[in-house]
């Protein structure tokens, strides 16, 4: 069976992939990566196939609607926006704040033929689900008749 999509992706991921890849796994840069993965930040994303239709959620918990957009442009799907913090000011003493913020960005191919109609999103409690309409029907694949060359021995 084919798959409808092919999967989210970020730019930064596929090259550090790439580059554990080249390097068997090993990261040169063991600290570098340990603070890179405490200040970026990306939502959770499931993709999953509902009656026919393909239904993506993307976990943005403290992100607000206006904060988030969502665009269709040659059968990309991309979510992007900001997570954005409010200023917090502490007198006298230690303070550590852990909460991540910035700008975010997830791709999505999908499938060729999809209507853009087709689209729908909803954002509740922390939670965008996006469904695209028909998008996970299973597609055969369609099989090509070979012919042959005219002359046999």
């Amino acid at each position: 069976m084919l798959s409808p999509f092919r999967g989210f992706r970020d730019v930064r991921s596929e090259m550090e992939q790439v580059f554990d890849e080249m390097l068997g796994g090993l990261s040169r840069w063991p600290a570098a990566r340990q603070r890179q993965q405490v200040t970026e930040w990306a939502p959770a994303i499931d993709a999953l196939s509902r009656n026919g239709d393909l239904v993506i959620r993307a976990e943005l918990p403290g992100v607000k609607l206006e904060d988030v957009d969502i665009t269709l442009q040659d059968s990309v799907l991309t979510i992007s926006g900001q997570h954005k913090t409010e200023r917090e000011e502490e007198s006298g003493g230690y303070h550590i704040r852990e909460r991540r913020h910035g700008s975010f960005r997830r791709s999505m191919t999908l499938p060729e033929g999809v209507d853009d109609s087709k689209i729908h999103a909803r954002f509740e409690d922390g939670v965008l689900e996006v469904t695209v309409e028909g998008a996970a029907a299973v597609r055969e694949p369609k099989r090509i008749q070979i012919e042959g060359g005219g002359t046999e021995s």
